[in-house]
């Protein structure tokens, strides 16, 4: 990596730590230029905008969190297995900060309007990229037996999702993991719920 692409690295990181936790209208180029020790020109030396650069640091940070499920899941046997990891590794995130602010899918999503076009369509692949993932969790498990087949895998995406974003709204906005907590206990049960009665028997049997 050459130097001019190390700086431009260097830029987006910490412009995606500002914008997740101020805002693409709320970070000033003044606060980037402060973030990243540059001044404006030197910013512009890589980027041609503000909106570039916020974009391109919402792509960083969305990788970021896509690395930590796709970690999670990587040697978890069986949808009920991965779909509770992906609940917890949500649900832990604040722990374990990969970019500060809380879940960039959230913020931007909350933020874009028709003022932020291109951020709000980037948004909407993300969370699409998010439900994918969760869909195709689910539809293995049916397929394999280990989950009902009347379960819908879209139905099941939505409700995770949701429960876990309308969550981490909450503990933000109170400063409370409780919120959380009961997210990640509650899906926890909703996920066994989603067993295929012949895969709860074997259990059982397997138990005894």
């Amino acid at each position: 990596m050459t130097k001019a692409e190390e700086t431009r690295t260097r830029i987006i990181q910490q412009a995606a730590d500002l914008f997740n936790q101020q805002g693409y209208a709320g970070a000033s180029m003044s606060d980037i230029m402060a973030a990243t020790g540059l001044k404006k020109g030197g910013i512009y030396n890589h980027f041609a905008s503000k909106d570039e650069l916020a974009i391109a640091a919402f792509d960083f940070a969305l990788e970021q969190v896509q690395k930590r499920y796709v970690r999670a899941v990587k040697g978890k046997r069986g949808s009920i297995a991965r779909l509770k990891a992906i609940i917890y590794t949500f649900a832990t995130a604040p722990d374990e900060v990969t970019v500060k602010g809380g879940c960039p899918l959230l913020n931007t999503a909350v933020e874009s309007d028709d003022a932020h076009p291109v951020l709000r369509e980037r948004a909407q692949r993300g969370m699409y990229q998010w439900r994918r993932m969760v869909h195709k969790v689910v539809q293995s498990g049916i397929d394999s037996g280990e989950l009902q087949p009347t379960v819908n895998p879209d139905t099941v995406a939505t409700i995770l999702i949701a429960t876990l974003e309308g969550s981490l709204m909450l503990t933000q906005l109170y400063g409370d993991r409780i919120h959380l907590q009961r997210a990640e206990q509650h899906l926890e049960q909703y996920v066994d719920s989603l067993q295929h009665v012949d895969n709860l028997k074997q259990q059982e049997s397997s138990s005894r």
